[in-house]
């Protein structure tokens, strides 16, 4: 099964290169890197959710041009997919759950992560992430997924593990749950469709299904770990020891986009409508993660604990050498 996970990696590498959708437009990966007048231009691999709403609004409030750099933004659906894009070289830097990183470095792919990217709000039932079922489900907590269908977007990743945590915690057995891998923004029409029993969704994913009468059962990011650290922005190994400056750079200007971020809510919101098809009524129900500037080392270890549990890794992941 790891075999096959990491062939799998290699592969979305491949279909990446060829398809992947270019938010801001314009170029390919082939000139990223490249300086033109003192501002050097680097590719990003994003999901569009709103977690990453802090590196779009650091770069339209010019924090980045202050570093001296470009960000040109590519979309992938989950972390998973955009690790293999980092260490190609695809991408100089990626956002990825914590899991995936932690999966990559067990199958050597030489990644590391260079900054915080967001949190849990560390809240039950007022988290950004939320297991969620239909309104009128006959399913009333994650006990009862036991041979049901749970949409995740991506296998034997963080959402299956933190969907797994609750059905634990509600006392039903994991092992039981038949998992099925969707995208996040075709979840609220797979769940109002009844193609899925439950998903584990994201916003603003999560507000749409909460526009719909969708309801939750459970907040699967708190049942891994209070205030839990979800995922990180990251770069190969080589690319930061090539570039150690403009790592720097690109970390220092990140933080400032997470700060201002955390106190701008209304700004974070607004900014989201341009990277995803959110209508507005449902923006302004979507709950943000926490964008804390430091990673939540414990939660981290948490989660890994947890990854050994359902066998997602082939040795126990270096911390201290993945984390910045």
């Amino acid at each position: 099964m790891r075999r096959r996970l990491f062939t799998r990696l290699a592969a979305v590498s491949v279909l990446l290169t060829a398809a992947a959708c270019g938010s801001s437009g314009g170029g390919g990966a082939s000139d990223a890197g490249a300086s033109s007048g003192g501002v050097t231009t680097v590719e990003v691999g994003l999901i569009p959710i709103v977690d990453v709403a802090p590196l779009y609004l650091g770069q339209k409030k010019g924090f980045f041009e202050k570093q001296g750099l470009k960000l040109r933004f590519t979309t992938a659906q989950g972390g998973a997919a955009i690790v293999p894009g980092v260490a190609s070289g695809q991408f100089q830097f990626g956002f990825s759950n914590v899991t995936s990183l932690m999966i990559a470095q067990t199958n050597g792919v030489p990644v590391r992560a260079v900054a915080n990217g967001i949190a849990s709000t560390g809240v039950a039932g007022k988290d950004f992430g939320a297991l969620m079922v239909e309104k009128g489900s006959p399913v009333k907590s994650a006990r009862e997924l036991e041979g049901k269908k749970v949409a995740i977007n991506t296998l034997k990743n963080i959402n299956e593990t933190a969907v797994r945590a609750s059905v634990r915690k509600a006392g039903g057995d994991p092992d039981k749950v038949n998992f099925v891998e969707l995208a996040f923004d075709q979840m609220p029409a797979a769940l109002g469709k009844g193609q899925v029993d439950a998903a584990m969704v994201v916003e603003p994913a999560t507000a749409t299904v909460k526009s719909q009468g969708g309801v939750q059962i459970a907040s699967p990011l708190v049942d891994v770990a209070p205030d839990l650290t979800v995922a990180m922005y990251f770069t190969s190994t080589a690319y930061a020891q090539q570039n150690p400056e403009l790592v720097k750079k690109f970390q220092a200007a990140t933080a400032e986009s997470l700060a201002y971020a955390d106190a701008h809510p209304d700004e974070a919101r607004q900014i989201v409508t341009t990277y995803t098809k959110i209508p507005a009524a449902v923006l302004e129900k979507v709950t943000l993660p926490k964008w804390p500037a430091e990673a939540n080392r414990s939660s981290i270890e948490a989660l890994m604990k947890l990854g050994e549990e359902d066998g997602l890794f082939k040795s126990t992941p270096d911390l201290d050498k993945l984390l910045p």
